[in-house]
């Protein structure tokens, strides 16, 4: 597993306004207000200058962004589900295709999977980070149900197998249609809660500038010592960046195994924003046998307010495999 960080910035006009219905677009599974969990290393791709607050880079020349466009490196997403129906079941079905057209059939496994899916709503108010499946023939698919109305981005995270393929991650977007209602980004907030479990975050995270993010997971008072691995690692964090949905990744310092990582109470990463801006973090962990997320409002540069009550309990559905 990759120790280090990847970053991928994605950036995607809103595909329609919205209206009393919703009927443009493309598909996502839902996190916080319900959560999910989340993936592996990218390599720093794109980064559009975010609404909000500018950007120090701290010295460090943003990397050009490869998630902003639905095709690179020779390959192309191809998302065969034109939209769904918020609040109904659907089967959301894609292709990776190389440049000659053919549907691509042989990866690299990392942390486990062939493929990682990542599926967010615009307001990121849902978040999904979903394990598909494979069919002979290259076609991937995995039910899905968007609880909500709107635009969706769908993340497909995968190296394509061969010597030397290098890790991409690709981007389309999907709508869910019904009657829209976009949802305020939640404030800033040290700690999290989901299920009977309370998660705090420590530390800031920095356009342009490696910084430690500690988060300890806690549950009816008492520190969480028993994280079981998901994915190869402790925890999963995830960031898209409010009005762009930038995408940032990172992978905890240390593994399971390796001598001196403990499994929990705290889960530390070292990340690094592609620009300043507002961000939305998803923590994915394990703990006995069940996948929860936690998510986070942190502004760049700043740590999280020190307040002792935890945000509102946010449904952390959502993980497939």
């Amino acid at each position: 597993m990759h120790a280090g960080l990847r970053i991928t910035a994605f950036t995607a006009a809103l595909a329609a306004t919205f209206g009393t219905a919703y009927g443009v677009g493309q598909a996502f599974d839902p996190v916080v207000d319900d959560p999910a969990p989340a993936r592996h290393d990218t390599h720093p791709r794109a980064s559009a200058e975010p609404e909000g607050e500018g950007g120090g880079h701290g010295g460090h020349e943003a990397e050009p962004a490869g998630g902003l466009q639905i095709s690179q490196g020779g390959y192309t997403l191809d998302l065969t589900t034109a939209r769904v129906t918020a609040g109904k079941r659907s089967e959301l079905r894609f292709v990776i295709r190389d440049s000659a057209g053919r549907a691509v059939t042989a990866y690299q496994r990392e942390h486990d999977k062939e493929l990682h899916l990542i599926v967010a709503s615009r307001d990121l108010g849902t978040y999904r980070h979903l394990h598909p499946t494979r069919a002979g023939d290259g076609t991937w698919s995995i039910p899905v149900d968007l609880p909500r109305a709107g635009g969706y981005r769908v993340f497909a995270d995968f190296t394509p197998g061969g010597k030397g393929a290098e890790n991409l991650t690709l981007g389309a977007d999907l709508a869910a249609s019904g009657p829209y209602e976009p949802q305020p980004l939640p404030a800033p907030r040290r700690t999290a809660k989901v299920h009977d479990y309370e998660v705090r975050l420590d530390g800031a995270l920095r356009p342009g500038t490696a910084g430690e993010l500690k988060l300890k997971v806690s549950r009816d008072g008492r520190p969480v010592t028993d994280l079981q691995p998901y994915l190869g690692a402790y925890g999963h964090l995830v960031a898209l960046r409010s009005g762009d949905l930038a995408y940032l990744h990172v992978h905890p310092n240390g593994e399971p195994g390796d001598g001196t990582t403990k499994p929990g109470p705290d889960v530390s990463f070292t990340a690094t924003a592609p620009s300043g801006g507002t961000y939305r973090l998803y923590l994915d962990f394990k703990h006995e046998g069940k996948v929860h997320t936690a998510a986070f409002t942190v502004r760049t540069g700043t740590p999280a307010p020190a307040e002792d009550h935890p945000a509102p309990h946010e449904d952390a559905s959502g993980h497939g495999h």
